[in-house]
């Protein structure tokens, strides 16, 4: 069984791994011309994700290359004296098992655990997808395969061809996001350094691996702001807007906007459909339920769904029509409670009050003051995330009888694999 999975970020190489692992012919296509390492952000693996990717043999790498941040300082908007944090207290109270990593590592490691064993496909893109299961591509021949998924991301283009504009899906939360990379000129190893505001907030934070550092800012807004997704020189401009004056820090931050090699600028938004699948195709990770860029738990969840998706396929031995509304089933309670801890989540971050901005302060700092046992308690009361991700649960699902031992998909794949990488899949 043939099977078509669009995007190679973290949702298409953990549900290539596991569909090779169950016997099925996976290909993977993705509109980068190589596996995407252009800065990226810092994400969470909370506890289910970090089973499923102990059981891909992966977790040791992942936690090599965790960011080893555990402090944090908080500097109120107005105020003179700083807040520190411990923050290794925080997320040892938020999960009992949790590693923070760059989007783009964590990318590569799910990449290279089957890389051997699937068809990826890089710098092409889906063009156009048939009831019957016929994909046209925008520079390959068009094939043919038995089901397609849609693993491209919160501006998923598969989903666009099957369900229609995004917009009829999404929902604004009223915050926006910047990440750029720039020099660590702060030699920020293992700490987060963030300016708060009402209404808006800037990190910076390096890593102890990394020879560059982040810089994350995150800012409500009342209405939609008006841009194209590829003006690149309108977003810096609205982030310049949105954090003028805030703080010396903040300024420097933003002097590196045109100088930094990496920039990404989105708004948070969640995407609420009320089926992520049709006819042969289906969706998965923030394709098709992203809780909410930053703040929403959401490299989780694609990694859970991920998942769940190849283990009902494999229960179902490939019959879509059985297996997509079990898929469905199991992760609608996941999303729910992960679209409800993103709005919870970005009114912390992002506080709308002066009132908000001092509890931020002061809550991270009673809670790294606080012994482990009351502070557990404390952050399991007052944050949805924490409740949401320690009470998550999946099945465990078998290895397909079909698989063959050690190893999955067709003989020589690897070869073909390696060809298509060279000659961009031109026939």
């Amino acid at each position: 069984m043939r099977i078509l999975v669009s995007g190679a970020s973290v949702a298409g190489p953990v549900l290539a791994y596991w569909l090779t692992r169950y016997g099925f012919e996976v290909t993977v296509v993705e509109r980068a011309p190589a596996p995407r390492k252009t800065g990226g952000h810092a994400v969470d693996l909370f506890r289910p994700a970090m089973n499923i990717s102990e059981k891909m043999g992966v977790l040791p790498r992942i936690e090599e290359r965790a960011t080893g941040t555990d402090r944090m300082t908080v500097c109120q908007e107005g105020a003179r004296r700083p807040v520190r944090v411990d923050l290794s207290k925080i997320f040892g109270a938020t999960s009992d098992r949790h590693v923070e990593i760059m989007r783009d590592e964590l990318s590569e490691i799910y990449y290279d655990a089957a890389r051997d064993d699937v068809e990826y496909v890089f710098g092409d893109s889906i063009s156009a997808i048939s009831p019957d299961g016929e994909v046209r591509f925008e520079n390959a021949a068009p094939r043919r395969f038995d089901l397609v998924v849609g693993a491209d991301g919160l501006h998923s283009n598969v989903r666009r061809l099957v369900f229609g504009k995004e917009s009829r899906f999404s929902a604004f939360t009223g915050a926006y996001l910047g990440v750029l990379t720039l020099p660590n000129v702060s030699r920020l190893d293992g700490e987060l350094l963030i300016h708060v505001g009402v209404g808006r907030t800037a990190g910076m934070y390096g890593a102890r691996h990394l020879g560059d550092a982040r810089a994350l800012f995150l800012f409500r807004s009342e209405r939609e702001l008006h841009y194209h997704h590829h003006d690149v020189p309108r977003q810096k401009e609205l982030l310049r807007g949105a954090f003028d004056g805030m703080h010396a820090d903040v300024d420097r931050w933003l002097d590196e906007l045109d100088r930094t090699p990496a920039f990404y600028f989105d708004s948070i938004t969640q995407l609420r459909m009320d089926t992520w699948s049709r006819g042969r195709v289906t969706l998965v990770g923030d394709a098709g339920y992203c809780p909410g860029p930053a703040v929403g738990g959401s490299t989780s969840l694609a990694v859970v769904g991920a998942y769940v998706l190849a283990g009902e396929l494999a229960r179902a031995d490939g019959d879509h029509e059985r297996a997509f509304p079990a898929y469905e089933r199991a992760m609608a309670e996941h999303v729910r409670g992960s679209h409800a801890a993103a709005l919870s989540a970005a009114k912390t971050l992002i506080p709308t009050s002066h009132l908000g901005v001092w509890g931020l302060a002061q809550g991270a700092r009673l809670i790294s003051a606080l012994p482990a046992g009351p502070s557990r308690a404390l952050v399991r009361l007052t944050t949805r995330s924490a409740r949401l991700y320690n009470s998550m649960t999946v099945d465990d699902y078998p290895p397909s009888p079909a698989a063959s031992p050690g190893r999955a998909g067709p003989p020589g794949l690897r070869g073909r694999a390696q060809q298509r990488l060279r000659d961009g899949f031109q026939r």
